[in-house]
């Protein structure tokens, strides 16, 4: 097991460079979801519901470490993007008495079972979705940042029959730890399963048998607090539950270096993409025809909007844009600050309540 203090350095490294330059949160579109069942993992829901849009596909978002709803949405600008092109959104939210830190707690096998804890909550929030509103049950979508993307990989897992794709970023495989001291390995790379073994984690977490869902796989090449590899374990872990065979099309875009696995109509069933240089979070680009999002900690301004390709990528951009609406001012959710990610490391990992 990697050592505990390097964990915390890391973390505080990672933590301090994202808070150079920061935009401060803008304007909220976001709504409380409200009560949405047993919620067995005490978590709050918020949504965000373009007017007049009907048969919307729906994505739902999950936030980072030391983050909330309103500043993952501010800085990867998920519902300025469902406003033009009019698509529904869902933001599950941890609790501080959950994680003091506001960690999904993505490896605690009471959380990460198919209904029970955290997965259950959001399964329940997306059934109170599709039933206030007018969205398009074969048209959902997961996404999410660090702690959020292992989430992501845990609701692909229990729940693949109800996403037709999902997005981790700077995440981890779906059954890679149970305990703190396996977590803290999985993040450095250590101890790591082999891709058949991953997939048999995914097939036993519920009985459905494929079809599964396309997904995207987004990592910073320098990333020191979840290592590149475990974007290799997510691939390989997909990769043998489509099977997917050779190594992948190849595609270079300035920073970008990606590999996509087709199915036999040319479909794309998995995506890797690699940020040459980036270490840990989200890329965000804010300049250009494709400008989403500000950069925050640990919402890297790379010129790479994740966002806007993800949301390509599922023909959630294909329709005429929407005219932009006023949207409700918020105040800027605060900061944290560099002591206190010290002092709770291992809660700012995800890897402890």
């Amino acid at each position: 097991m990697r050592s505990i203090s390097d964990t915390i350095a890391r973390l505080s490294r990672a933590q301090s460079a994202g808070l150079a330059g920061i935009a401060p949160a803008g304007p909220s579109r976001l709504r409380a979801l409200g009560d949405f069942g047993a919620n067995p993992g005490a978590l709050t829901g918020w949504s965000f519901v373009p007017d007049g849009a009907v048969a919307m596909p729906l994505v739902v978002v999950l936030h980072g470490c030391t983050q909330d709803a309103v500043s993952y949405d501010v800085g990867s600008g998920w519902s300025d993007l469902a406003e033009r092109f009019g698509f529904a959104l869902l933001f599950a939210e941890q609790t501080r008495s959950n994680n003091p830190n506001l960690c999904f707690n993505w490896f605690l096998p009471e959380d990460t079972r198919r209904d029970a804890g955290e997965a259950a909550s959001i399964r329940q929030m997306i059934a109170a979705m599709v039933d206030r509103f007018l969205i398009d049950p074969t048209r959902i979508f997961v996404t999410g940042l660090s702690a959020g993307g292992a989430m992501t990989s845990v609701m692909l897992a229990t729940y693949p029959e109800l996403f037709r794709g999902g997005a981790i970023i700077a995440g981890l495989p779906y059954g890679a730890a149970a305990t703190m001291p396996q977590a803290l390995d999985r993040m450095r790379g250590v101890g790591h399963l082999n891709d058949l073994a991953y997939a048999t984690a995914v097939r036993t977490a519920s009985s459905h048998r494929g079809p599964w869902p396309r997904v995207s796989v987004w990592h910073g090449d320098a990333d020191p607090v979840v290592v590149p590899v475990n974007a290799d374990r997510i691939v390989g872990q997909w990769r043998a539950l489509h099977g997917a065979d050779g190594p992948g099309d190849v595609e270079v875009s300035g920073k970008l270096r990606s590999r996509v696995w087709r199915a036999a109509d040319g479909s794309a069933l998995i995506e890797e993409h690699r940020v040459v240089g980036m270490g840990h979070g989200a890329p965000v680009g804010t300049q250009g025809a494709t400008a989403c999002g500000a950069a925050m900690p640990h919402m890297l301004d790379v010129g790479i909007s994740s966002t806007w390709q993800i949301a390509q990528g599922w023909g959630l951009l294909d329709g005429a844009e929407r005219p932009r609406a006023a949207a409700t001012a918020a105040a800027a959710p605060a900061m944290p600050n560099v002591q206190t990610t010290i002092e709770a490391a291992l809660r700012s990992a995800g890897l402890m309540r």
